[in-house]
């Protein structure tokens, strides 16, 4: 009997399982260590490592540590930091889901069950004698000390002896050394919150306030004797956390690192290295951007670039960072419409060639992702020999370098799975196997450019479909900022597939906002979170009409997070053009979402609350154009324990519905938060919804 989809997906993590990641590199390039679960079904992921010959013999890989040889208790005994940081990284497995090495790559450490292990990488595994819980273990360079966070304590742990110690001890409840804040981890892509000095004699640590923040309460109703988890949560408008940065040295030192909080209140990342301490700092209104040069012994900073836009800046993954020679290596517009790889002050690459993150920088050779086209992410190398492009085919790819090797994983549009290639001074000399599982189905998907605005579009339809009669349609977009759906892998569309396969023609649009497309796309949303991505849904619509046999008379809409958002939006604002939606997790009112994500896009709600009118659900619902009696079927999901997109934003949603008027679902998901990794939710959710849609559009 073959597993439906709907259950193999939900088993697989949507087929992530299995798939390797987390690579690093020895600086030699001798070694290449990873993460991957043995097989597509199996959530408990191992620490592998791949030895890279140089006689040209083939890489062999080989395992290093397999949790489950280590007889601890499961996922229910994690640490409540980790499960806070596998939440903000979408983290969807478990077992050695994250590790950290010395600078040599001989010695790796992780925390399994709040337990402290190293391994010497040659299968040799043992505990330290750490405090516990312990969250976020990193050895020093030398490999000689490894620092941890317990109990909002930053502590070190010496390797031969376990003489173990808090470096840093929290003022007060609300205080942490350590830990990244929820803004830096959820919106800056940043989860650690300390950084080792080169000689690992010293620490640059971050030192969290969260008195100021206010307090929500997030209940479990389906259990009610279970107490409210309260949690620290800066929705727009209201206060951040106080983030301040200190040197901890291993003899006692502490000295605070000085720069302007006042203005420049958040801290977008650091690194240390052999050249000095750089800092990334940013304003609140994300118009305006520093990189200091910390001096570690007084803590004094200098400026080093400073960086504005009169719109908003992005951060960029994996910069700053230094060249062999010392050169300074950012990413930065300069002028241009397209980010660009600076080196040196110097812009290295065309104006065509949009720059997505700095992977790794080896020498003077720096490895980047980046896309001539936004539907492709490609790797690409800089350095001694001019630019060059390390990826083939339509895909989206990733990387790691160091030592003359080169680690290319990554997707692509033309078949299903990822693959890993291992080059050796360019040369391949291995592969990285894939052991995620392959789902029960066709993909069959068609990239177009709709409308003026040549929006990225994919559709698919169902398989076997003749072109007999037009299909109802679904549109299953993303369609908010900082993220895309039409990628060129063919993974993204497995679920959409399964949809089509349902009886639609499945339509998935990224809008203006969305990434890969420049300064001016991205910055088309600015102050207005609602019209311009329903727009482009509604262009991209007619646009793939044009080419497909679509029924527009019968046209739902889904979407999870923002995506949950449009859809609601959709039928409230244009139920001339949508018959139907489900809303999962959509944030309804942007004064409930976060700072750093909202007041990007819509400023300060005090200042000037007009963006936020603007773009709320709750216009649409009591006035607009739309009269009250004209209503479509609305599915509203939420998931009761999300710490994101709290519950909240549903529930006032539902009662403005219902104060004007207007027919609706919810459906709540006790126990759930903003991911649905719960096989049976996963599962059930997908075929809810396909039941929820056939009748909204008989």
């Amino acid at each position: 009997m073959t597993t439906s989809f709907p259950r193999q997906s939900a088993r697989t993590r949507r087929f992530t399982l299995g798939a390797p990641r987390g690579f690093l590199v020895s600086p030699d390039g001798s070694r290449v260590v990873f993460l991957r679960t043995r097989g597509g079904t199996d959530p408990v992921t191992c620490l592998w490592a791949l030895d890279v010959p140089r006689d040209g013999a083939e890489a062999k890989e080989r395992l290093i540590v397999d949790p489950r040889g280590l007889d601890l208790p499961g996922e229910e005994d994690l640490p409540a930091e980790e499960k806070a940081r596998r939440e903000r990284a979408r983290e969807q497995a478990g077992g050695i889901v994250t590790y950290a090495t010395d600078e040599g790559l001989t010695l790796a450490a992780f925390a399994l069950s709040g337990r402290l292990f190293v391994t010497d990488l040659d299968a040799a595994v043992r505990p330290l004698d750490a405090a516990v819980p312990a969250f976020d273990p990193r050895p020093d360079p030398t490999g000689a000390h490894v620092a941890y966070v317990s109990g909002r304590a930053l502590r070190v742990i010496e390797v031969a002896t376990g003489a173990d110690r808090a470096l840093a001890e929290p003022e007060g409840e609300q205080v942490s050394y350590g830990l990244a804040e929820f803004i830096a981890a959820e919106e800056m892509q940043r989860m650690r919150g300390y950084w080792w000095a080169p000689d690992g004699t010293a620490l640059l640590a971050a030192r969290v306030d969260e008195s100021p923040v206010r307090r929500w309460h997030i209940a479990d109703p389906a259990n009610p004797a279970t107490p409210a988890r309260e949690v620290a949560y800066p929705a727009a408008g209201t206060p951040n956390a106080d983030v301040s940065l200190f040197v901890l040295g291993l003899d006692g030192a502490r000295q605070e690192v000085e720069w302007d909080r006042g203005t420049f209140p958040y801290l977008v990342t650091a690194r240390w290295d052999s050249r000095g301490a750089l800092l990334v700092v940013q304003t609140r209104d994300q118009k305006t951007m520093r990189i200091l040069a910390a001096d570690p012994s007084t803590g004094r900073t200098t400026l080093v670039r400073e960086d504005t836009d009169p719109v908003w800046l992005d951060i960029v993954p994996g910069a700053p960072a230094r060249t062999g020679e010392g050169d300074l290596v950012w990413v930065a517009e300069d002028g241009h419409d397209a980010r660009g790889l600076i080196i040196g002050g110097e812009r290295v690459t065309p104006d065509g060639l949009h720059v997505r993150a700095v992977l790794d920088v080896d020498g003077d050779t720096v490895l980047f992702t980046a896309s001539e086209e936004p539907t492709e992410i490609h790797v690409w190398a800089y350095g001694p020999g001019g630019l060059a492009r390390l990826s083939d085919g339509a895909g989206v790819y990733g990387g790691r370098r160091r030592g003359g090797t080169t680690v290319v994983t990554g997707s692509r549009l033309d078949r299903f799975g990822a693959e890993t290639t291992v080059l050796r001074d360019g040369a391949p000399v291995g592969r990285i196997a894939s052991h995620a599982e392959q789902p029960s189905l066709d993909v069959g998907v068609t990239l177009i450019r709709a409308g003026e605005r040549e929006l990225r579009t994919a559709v698919l339809l169902p398989t076997g479909y003749t072109g007999d009669e037009p299909l109802p349609v679904l549109m299953d977009p993303y369609g908010g900022p900082h993220a895309q759906r039409v990628l060129a892998a063919r993974r993204a569309f497995a679920e959409p597939q399964w949809l089509a396969d349902q009886g639609f023609a499945v339509v998935v649009a990224d809008g203006r906002g969305s990434p890969g497309r420049g300064r001016d796309w991205e910055h088309a949303i600015h102050h207005d979170l609602a019209g311009p991505v329903l727009d482009d849904q509604i262009a991209a619509l007619r646009g793939a009409a044009e080419r497909f046999p679509l029924d527009l008379s019968r046209v739902a809409i889904r979407g999870w997070s923002f995506g949950g958002y449009l859809a609601a939006l959709a039928v409230l604002r244009r139920p001339d053009v949508f018959h139907a939606a489900i809303a999962g997790a959509p944030v309804t009112d942007w004064t409930l979402y976060d700072t750093h994500y909202t007041e990007r896009y819509l400023g300060d709600p005090g200042a000037d609350p007009e963006p936020y009118e603007r773009s709320s659900l709750f216009g649409a619902v009591s006035g607009g154009d739309v009269p009250a009696d004209v209503t479509r079927p609305l599915l509203l999901i939420h998931g009761l324990a999300d710490d994101n997109v709290v519950a909240a934003h549903t529930l006032r949603l539902s009662s403005a519905l219902l104060a004007a008027g207007r027919p609706h679902a919810v459906l709540p998901l006790s126990g759930v938060t903003h991911m649905t990794p719960q096989e049976v939710v996963a599962e059930n959710l997908l075929l809810l919804q396909i039941r929820f849609l056939k009748e909204a559009l008989a």
